[in-house]
């Protein structure tokens, strides 16, 4: 039997005021609601420890956004274990910096540019959707780069975590498996008055404390695929 392929776990950080909301979340800092904290301690013991889906005897590496959010979300997921798994602080998988959109609703947004995407259009003084790929792609390259170590080369473990943000892990999860950014997005639809919203549906559906795995087919490297999505989200 061949040995399981290496994965790349994304995890989302649990809820806050804004996540609530639909406030534009990316540099500001601001922290778990109670309920986002009970969000992941609730779960961790089932989904954290030994032959549980995150093992920390198979974790290569763990990222972590320096987002309090995240960091927070990082601490209370591997809380119930003796030891938290050692884990880099990187603003490579910061959530999308939304500028001068920073803070505010898409309705609020499209007063000011009625047919603004943020998948399209980027947000100016933020980052562009060029932007998000290269620093996307750019995570993705890393990770693939310590599985292949892994499988072809014996060295280190099976699994990387990130625990980052909603619009990071979507826009990970399209280019992961080959699909333009635009994969990620929220299809909406607007009334003339641009403020009533209407969620018609998303690619990918990634809620508050919502887990993705990320893997590969048919035993090969080069055949890279979703596993999973949304686990553990309430």
């Amino acid at each position: 039997m061949a040995p399981p392929m290496p994965r790349l776990i994304l995890v989302r950080h649990g809820e806050t005021e804004w996540s609530i909301n639909g406030r534009h979340t990316g540099r500001t800092d601001i922290p778990l609601t109670a309920r986002g904290e009970e969000q992941i301690k609730e779960k961790a013991p089932s989904l954290v420890g030994d032959g549980k889906l995150i093992d920390t005897a198979n974790l290569h590496v763990v990222l972590v956004s320096p987002r309090r959010r995240a960091h927070t979300t990082f601490h209370l997921l591997f809380g119930h274990l003796p030891k938290a798994p050692d884990h880099i602080i990187t603003e490579t998988v910061r959530e999308w910096d939304y500028g001068q959109y920073e803070g505010l609703l898409s309705s609020e947004i499209r007063e000011k540019d009625a047919n603004w995407q943020i998948w399209n259009d980027g947000c100016p003084g933020g980052e562009s959707v060029e932007d998000m790929v290269c620093r996307v792609d750019g995570v993705i390259a890393q990770v693939r780069e310590y599985h292949r170590k892994w499988k072809e080369e014996g060295q280190g473990t099976r699994d990387v975590v990130i625990v980052a943000h909603g619009h990071f892990n979507r826009c990970l999860i399209a280019r992961w498996i080959n699909l333009p950014l635009a994969s990620g997005k929220e299809f909406t639809s607007y009334s003339t008055s641009n403020v009533n919203r209407v969620q018609l549906g998303t690619s990918f559906n990634v809620e508050p404390a919502g887990i993705a795995v990320l893997g590969y087919n048919h035993n090969s490297l080069v055949e890279p695929a979703l596993n999973a999505l949304n686990l553990n989200a309430l």
